[in-house]
């Protein structure tokens, strides 16, 4: 019981609510060795963040100030975009609509972490709904287009929600949650639903949920890893988990929604920021992370075989970005 209080307390695959976790990246210096020792296991730490660390001017957080009108304070949306008292709806149930929201402000921070608050839902039955949520860390922001409602060949990185298999070929089970980081080179392939420039990805069942589902995003020195709550246990579920990435500061957040010939309600019910307090090397704080071009570093070969000339042609650039192995979900501790 001690161990599992420590847990929740601190943010160990466990989300608290109401008591919210250790804004950083591990445990603090005066955590006893022994539970360090138990801890081993642990593959990722996202936590639920402190208020002190809460950047409300990223945050979307009810209750929404402009309900009823066409704009609010630190958020612009475009499109089919909806502004209620309870959620904000990127598109309804209906064919052909898209939507966004961003946040005003560039944010400069170089380790954060991001709570999204979501639900996806309508009458379609299995595989008569679509298309899905993405959610975006970007250069441009408000620019419409044909992933999931903004732009292709964007600068930054993008997370994916998807609910529709357009590639009938396709092993994943959907709904899936996928990664992708883009210098503006890459062209999102919707086709083959991402597969040549999905970086990591897992099937996570958000659908018409009838509880609360929850997507938490972080970055750090390089890390990135995102993580769900969708079993309404409070407690995190590893979905994707990779290193070597580089983002820029000055970015935007933001969130998409697109429906073609399927539709769904797609809602976003709050975007919470928060800021890690990590320790950077002096060589790293002289950097200007304005400047940093998106980009991932790879250890390990992609999985899968290559893709055909015309995919390849598209994806081919400076970086050499390649897809890691599909990985699903698994418990975050294993006490």
């Amino acid at each position: 019981m001690a161990a599992e209080g420590w847990i929740c307390r601190w943010g160990w695959g466990r989300r608290c609510l109401g008591r919210p976790g250790l804004p950083g990246p591990g445990p603090g210096p005066t955590t006893p060795l022994f539970l360090l020792l138990l801890l081993g296991s642990v593959t990722a730490d996202i936590t639920d963040g402190n208020s002190e660390h809460l950047k409300r001017e990223h945050s979307l957080i009810k209750p929404y100030q402009g309900v009823g009108s066409s704009s609010m304070p630190l958020w612009d949306f475009q499109g089919s975009t909806m502004l209620t008292s309870q959620y904000v709806r990127l598109t309804p149930d209906e064919r052909s609509k898209e939507g966004s929201i961003w946040n005003h402000q560039p944010c400069f921070l170089k380790d954060w972490e991001m709570h999204v608050h979501f639900k996806v839902h309508g009458t379609g039955k299995k595989n008569l709904h679509g298309d899905g949520i993405a959610l975006w860390y970007t250069r441009d922001r408000l620019v419409p287009g044909p992933v999931f409602g903004s732009k292709d060949n964007f600068h930054g990185l993008a997370i994916f929600l998807d609910t529709y298999p357009n590639d009938e070929t396709t092993e994943r089970v959907f709904p899936y949650i996928s990664v992708m980081v883009n210098n503006g080179s890459l062209s999102y392939d919707h086709s083959k639903d991402g597969r040549w420039t999905e970086l990591a990805g897992c099937t996570a069942d958000f659908r018409n949920r009838d509880h609360d589902t929850f997507l938490a995003v972080r970055y750090s020195r390089g890390r990135l890893t995102v993580m769900t709550d969708l079993e309404d246990k409070n407690e995190w579920k590893n979905c994707i988990d990779i290193t070597g990435v580089r983002l820029p500061t000055g970015y935007y957040f933001g969130a998409s929604a697109g429906t073609g010939d399927l539709s769904d309600n797609h809602d976003i019910i709050s975007m919470k920021l928060f800021q890690l307090m990590v320790e950077h090397t002096p060589d790293e704080e002289s950097i200007d992370w304005t400047k940093i071009e998106p980009s991932v570093n790879f250890l390990k070969s992609p999985k899968d075989v290559a893709p055909p000339a015309g995919a390849a042609a598209r994806s081919h650039h400076s970086h050499s970005f390649r897809r890691l192995g599909e990985s699903g979900s698994r418990r975050v501790h294993g006490l």
